[in-house]
């Protein structure tokens, strides 16, 4: 598997990752029925830098990188990952994070926020703790899970 910078070319296979995981609506905070433009809004916005997993041809992931926020908190990256849902369990995610972690130090980042991690999603929250993540905040019931109804999600947080 290889870890390289998405281009304008990948997006019809970014979206094949991101509808299914829109439509289940368990893991972000994206409207269930949204479509390719909001999909491309939140994940490939100009002032994130895209990055795509493959392994001999095939997509099996992506991630975004940017700035948490502008100005005075630019030091502090925010990233997102997803995995293609046939390939789940296949360590797509770890690695993912793994290159973000080295990208975001190389970049100068001093730290990386997760803003909203759903706390009903365990493997997610597990893998982040596993590379020192710690949990900041939990926001009570401030994301409404399809299937579990209200759930909190997490702030979480890594100097770098």
């Amino acid at each position: 598997m290889q870890i390289r910078r998405a281009t304008d070319a990948d997006w019809p296979y970014l979206w094949t990752i991101i509808e299914p995981i829109m439509r289940e609506g368990e893991t972000f905070a994206l409207p269930r029925d949204g479509d390719q433009e909001v999909a491309r809004a939140y994940f490939a916005s100009p002032e994130k830098v895209n990055f795509i997993a493959e392994d001999q041809g095939e997509i099996l992931g992506a991630s975004y990188i940017r700035a948490n926020q502008q100005g005075g908190g630019s030091h502090i990256a925010n990233c997102g990952y997803m995995t293609a849902p046939a390939a789940r369990g296949r360590g797509i995610a770890k690695a993912l994070c793994a290159h973000s972690i080295d990208y975001c130090r190389a970049d100068g980042f001093q730290g990386i926020q997760f803003n909203f991690v759903v706390s009903t999603n365990e493997p997610a929250v597990h893998l982040w703790q596993s590379f020192g993540f710690e949990i900041l905040a939990r926001l009570p019931k401030a994301f409404d899970h399809p299937r579990l109804g209200l759930v909190d999600a997490l702030l979480m947080f890594k100097p770098l």
